[in-house]
């Protein structure tokens, strides 16, 4: 295995995303009476009840979509509905089961052959984080102030640690310092209740490199991880690797980087990473007459533009260049996370939108990820509302977009061009694009028209480009289309697109 190799089981992933205490609660939970009603709009403190039992009760329904990939947002014993402050790094939350349950959906899943990966918070722990809860008991005194970034003259001078404080109105940028006099400590930006591991001590990075050790043991597939380039390390993240690869070696890692990460992925650091710039670029010309500007103003997405067939094409051209290709071909590609607005939220219930943006989503390079309940067409607007629970009641499901998804999901089982196949585009102009996938003998052909007008466009059938003398329409399923005078004939309802598979 080389510095660079890549878990080959990811090219054929298709990644679905859940937030745990929204997604499901199992048949057998007596805690209801302590959480907010499950039907009720998500609240920033609020838990639903949502466990790994019910997760586990829910995997027939995710297979049968096609799904055969899980992430899950952090499920540690944590404080916080969304777990992303983490007090304990080895013990599964109460809430979600315990070690039990991830232990029971480990075994179910991959009986089913999906794999798990898990969300891995290492930048900053939680007020309740043990060797944080000691600081504020001892102050300099503790044999852990070297475990976080503390104002040292408040802790010389005594000064009791200010851990409880309001928010500020605005937070400062990650890394800034002036949570060190806020608070007494260095906070991510400037949340208080998330004090910044100092990982220039070795303690703690070898801490942090036991957690991912221990959780790969206990037989989780990969990590996603959370904010990594706020450890502005690189020589950490290598150890990181060599660790986890060491117990084993076909373990995914992929951070969460919101723009360019060649930094990351040389091959020694990262397989891949969360693909918000795919996301903006589908969002951009998918959804160039109905963004929700207002919404997307509000998340990582903010400034978003609509783009034109060109410019579109010329990012996915980028985006397929500015990897190695085994990194390109392990990118976790999505259109809406935790951190967005829903998909048919950002497109103002634009539903012809979000077909076209789940075509591209499955027929580009990497590994394509949907966020719970977007395949249902739930809606949300910013955190928290992005985080309702799941209906589950299927007179509320929106069927054209469920139906829409499954078949894209089936058309990349299929097809071995959509999952490990070369890249190129064939048109890009007046709103419409088309693009090739092309695996040994098997090519697949991709094309959307974002006009609203009917269009029928004219792709070559020349070496190089397109070969095949047939394309069986998979998404929508369709009659086979024959080449005719050395020309594949498509004809595109408007603001719609098709995905077509061939092979001599």
């Amino acid at each position: 295995m080389t510095l660079s190799h890549t878990p080959d089981w990811v090219r054929d992933a298709v990644f679905y995303q859940i937030f745990p205490d929204r997604f499901a609660k199992s048949a057998a939970s007596v805690q209801a009476g302590r959480f907010e009603a499950w039907d009720s709009p998500p609240t920033l403190f609020g838990f639903k009840g949502g466990d790994l039992a019910g997760v586990c009760e829910r995997l027939g329904y995710l297979q049968e979509l096609g799904f055969n990939a899980l992430y899950l947002t952090p499920v540690f014993a944590s404080t916080a509905n969304h777990r992303y402050h983490t007090y304990d790094y080895f013990a599964v939350d109460p809430i979600l089961g315990g070690n039990e349950a991830l232990k029971r959906l480990l075994n179910e899943a991959h009986a089913r052959g999906m794999r798990v990966v898990l969300d891995g918070v290492f930048n900053h722990a939680s007020l309740g984080f043990y060797q944080f809860n000691h600081t504020l008991e001892n102050g300099r005194d503790s044999p852990y102030v070297d475990w976080f970034h503390f104002n040292q003259a408040w802790l010389e001078a005594g000064k009791p640690l200010n851990a409880y404080a309001s928010l500020p109105e605005r937070f400062a940028p990650p890394g800034a310092e002036s949570s060190l006099d806020l608070y007494g400590y260095r906070a991510w930006w400037d949340i208080p209740a998330l004090p910044k591991f100092n990982t220039a001590n070795p303690e703690v990075r070898a801490f942090l490199c036991r957690v991912a050790e221990h959780s790969i043991d206990f037989g989780i597939d990969g990590w996603r991880l959370d904010v990594p380039n706020e450890i502005d390390d690189d020589e950490f993240w290598r150890a990181f690797r060599r660790r986890v690869r060491a117990r084993n070696p076909e373990a995914y890692i992929v951070g969460e980087i919101w723009d360019d990460a060649r930094r990351w992925l040389a091959g020694d650091q990262f397989d891949g990473v969360m693909n918000y710039r795919f996301g903006r670029a589908v969002l951009g010309f998918c959804f160039a007459e109905s963004l929700n500007h207002e919404e997307l103003q509000r998340c990582g997405y903010r400034d978003l533009a609509p783009l034109p067939a060109e410019t579109f094409a010329a990012r996915l051209v980028e985006l397929w260049e500015a990897y190695p290709r085994a990194a390109a071909e392990c990118q976790l590609n999505m259109l809406g996370s935790h951190d967005t607005p829903r998909l048919l939220t950002m497109g103002q219930g634009d539903e012809a939108g979000v077909l076209l943006a789940m075509l591209a989503l499955f027929a580009f390079v990497g590994a394509p990820c949907v966020y719970y309940g977007d395949e249902i067409g739930m809606s949300g607007g910013h955190d928290p509302d992005c985080r309702r629970s799941f209906e589950w009641d299927q007179a509320l499901w929106n069927q054209r977009i469920q139906t829409y998804a499954r078949a894209c999901i089936g058309a990349r089982h299929e097809s071995p061009s959509l999952r490990r196949g070369d890249f190129r585009i064939l048109v890009a102009a007046d709103g419409i694009i088309a693009f090739s996938r092309k695996y040994g003998e098997s090519e697949a052909v991709i094309c959307l028209n974002v006009t609203r007008e009917e269009r029928q466009i004219e792709l070559p059938l020349m070496r190089g480009q397109l070969t095949s003398r047939k394309f069986t329409g998979l998404v929508p399923p369709m009659s086979s289309m024959l080449a005719a005078a050395g020309m594949l004939r498509v004809r595109l309802a408007a603001r719609s697109g098709g995905l077509w598979i061939g092979g001599r």
